[in-house]
């Protein structure tokens, strides 16, 4: 999976122009993208979604901004841990789900790099990983139980925001509505289903080959 993940994230840097600010996802995959805008020393200043990916793209001396040095971002991209055929998301296997849509929703453009095993039919068979203040933790609990969640902490980790994930399994009927009753649960800062932000163009890697799904024009 590695090819199809490196060749999608490098098919993924030609969108990219010249002066642009660019959103830089967080993960694996999102990390190939980072190694080949350094690569071909691509004149843009790069937003970074963690410490993570802030770490790397220092290291690579590509220049940086903070997130809030703009209130629009020209392109952002990213991966994915799962992708549905109508472009709803689950990410945050690597817990920046929260700063990750942050960055989505003041892009102008979202681009999403996955290899092929990250299309699914339906979202669900990957948890949802939610952001909660840890003094909250037992009520959040208790009210993704009512939502029919079945929630994990995930052990030993902390986000770069101080707060701890809840990864909770659910049979996702409706993205959109279970991202937004999600976030109406006191204490959860964020989820990490992306249907109301959906990107406008998915890369799909198939070994050396991609495939480029663009989405229909819609409202976000």
């Amino acid at each position: 999976m590695e090819l199809s993940k490196k060749t999608a994230a490098e098919r993924a840097v030609e969108f990219i122009e010249d002066g642009m600010i660019l959103g830089l996802g967080t993960g694996s995959t999102a990390e190939y993208a980072i190694k080949k805008i350094a690569e071909e020393k691509l004149n843009i200043v790069a937003v970074p979604t963690s410490r993570r990916t802030e770490k790397l793209a220092k290291k690579l001396r590509i220049p940086l901004a903070k997130m809030d040095e703009y209130r629009e971002i020209d392109m952002d991209i990213d991966g994915a841990d799962e992708v549905d055929p109508e472009f709803n998301l689950i990410k945050g296997g690597g817990g920046a789900h929260t700063r990750e849509k942050r960055i989505a929703e003041r892009s102008k453009k979202f681009i999403v790099v996955v290899d092929h095993t990250k299309l699914v039919k339906r979202l669900g068979n990957f948890p949802v990983p939610v952001e909660v203040e840890p003094s909250r933790k037992d009520f959040v609990e208790e009210k993704l139980r009512e939502l029919d969640g079945i929630p994990r902490l995930r052990e030993d980790f902390i986000t770069d925001n101080g707060n701890i994930i809840i990864d909770t399994r659910f049979d996702i009927e409706n993205p959109r509505e279970l991202e937004e009753r999600l976030n109406s649960i006191p204490g959860v800062i964020e989820n990490g289903i992306f249907s109301k932000r959906k990107p406008e163009i998915i890369i799909v890697g198939y070994g050396t080959e991609v495939k480029i799904l663009k989405r229909k024009n819609e409202s976000r």
